[in-house]
This record gives structure tokens, C-alpha cells and sequence, in this order.
């Protein structure tokens, strides 16, 4: 079965079903939103130098992000993803929705094999290009809600802000997964809660950081589930 899932021709055509069932749920999904305009104070500075941003939210919620990055206004966006069978996938709708995949690891010093060091560095000219980047930095194996040092580094590097963003469904469907993901249902209600810009300064150790973000990104997706409650 899991050869079968990972050929091209398979992966394309879910991708394509799945997709499109995602765009069907957010249209048609109910949302509140909370500190939306630290957001949209970011947004404003899209297309300027400097105006780049990497915006974070967990993995289990990869199938309601494309709800917080309004295509029409922020930064032109590009999710970081896993160079794996299933981080293809995920790449291929992600695209479909708008947001092209760069193939890789958030750590600079991620696995070469996996593209880490490559990826990295094209990330580095997105952001600096003053473009958007998506990344979940729990993914793509957990352990669940714990921040690698890739978004307070690559913050470093850039000096662009951080956007940390809580997304919720209700009703949803619970994927039997070590994120336990959360996937929408047509017509349920949604909400998403901001927390940032966040910002890491030369001298800053993203290590140190990356615990308190953590925690700030799990209290935001904790307010999302409790405006839904």
C-alpha cells in the first residue's frame, strides 16, 4: 500500500482530491480571528526591502494554515517541507493551493541527503528577496509542539519578523497520526490567533530561544481551540 501511495501518478491525483477538498472546507468555514493586525502590519511591508517573514504554526495544522496568508495582500509565500514520500504530497497540495513547496530541512545543518543545507539557503534568499515562509517547525516527525532552532535562526540571519500563528476547527476530523493532525470539515467553524512579530537579534542564541516560542505558539493554538470551545 505504501508503494502504491508513493507512486507519482498516485500522489498527483490525491493531491489533486485533497486539495480541492481542503479549498471547499476554508471557503465555506466560519472564522474568528484574534490580534490579526500584528499581522497585518507585516503584511503592509510586503514587496519593500527588509519586508520579508516566516510564519510558524504546528504541523497538526498544516491542513488549515492556508487560512492565515491572504494571498491577495502578504508576502508571496513558499512552505518548507520535508524532502520525503509523504512531505511530497503534502507538497503537491500545497501547491495547488498556493503555496510552492521548498523541498527541505529548517536546520541549516540538516541531514545533506534530505536537501537541509540546500533548502536552507534558498530560504535565506526568499525571505531576503523580502518574500514569505511557511514552516511547521515541529515537522515533519515531532516530537509534537517542539520548536527546532530553524525559525529563531533563520529570524537571525534575515532580520525578518516571526509570526506565530494558533489555527482550530470545530467539528474536525483527527488523524490517527504522531501530530494527531486536524483536518476541516465544510461549514465548521474556525478561528486563528496571532502572536508576534517576533524578532532574534545577532547576539541572540536561537536555542534559547526556541523554547519560549514553543510555548507562545502552543498558548496561541490553545486561544484558538478555546474561541471554538
Amino acid at each position: 500500500m505504501k508503494r502504491l501511495f508513493r507512486a507519482r501518478g498516485v500522489q498527483a491525483t490525491l493531491a489533486w482530491l485533497f486539495a480541492g477538498y481542503v479549498r471547499l472546507c476554508l471557503a465555506t468555514m466560519r472564522w474568528t480571528r484574534e490580534n490579526e493586525a500584528v499581522a497585518e502590519a507585516v503584511w503592509a511591508t510586503r514587496g519593500t526591502p527588509g519586508g520579508g517573514v516566516v510564519v510558524c504554526f504546528w504541523h497538526s495544522r498544516i491542513g488549515l494554515s492556508p487560512a492565515c496568508w491572504p494571498l491577495s495582500r502578504a508576502q508571496t509565500p513558499r512552505a518548507l517541507i520535508s524532502h520525503s514520500a509523504d512531505g511530497r504530497f503534502i507538497a503537491l497540495a500545497m501547491n495547488r493551493l498556493g503555496f510552492p513547496a521548498i523541498l527541505g530541512s529548517a536546520s541549516k545543518t540538516g541531514d545533506a541527503s534530505k536537501g537541509g543545507a540546500k533548502a536552507f539557503r534558498e530560504v535565506l534568499r526568499w525571505i531576503g528577496a523580502g518574500n514569505g515562509v511557511a514552516i511547521t517547525p515541529d515537522g515533519p516527525r515531532g516530537p509534537a509542539e517542539r520548536f527546532t532552532d530553524g525559525p529563531p535562526l533563520l529570524a537571525r540571519l534575515t532580520g525578518a519578523p516571526v509570526l506565530l500563528v494558533g489555527l482550530a476547527a470545530k467539528p474536525c476530523l483527527r488523524l490517527n497520526s504522531w501530530d494527531r493532525g486536524v483536518l476541516p470539515v465544510p461549514f465548521a467553524k474556525g478561528a486563528i490567533v496571532w502572536d508576534g512579530p517576533l524578532a532574534a537579534g545577532r547576539a541572540d542564541d536561537p536555542a534559547t530561544l526556541a523554547p519560549d516560542w514553543a510555548a507562545r505558539l502552543s498558548t496561541a493554538t490553545a486561544r484558538a481551540e478555546a474561541l471554538l470551545a
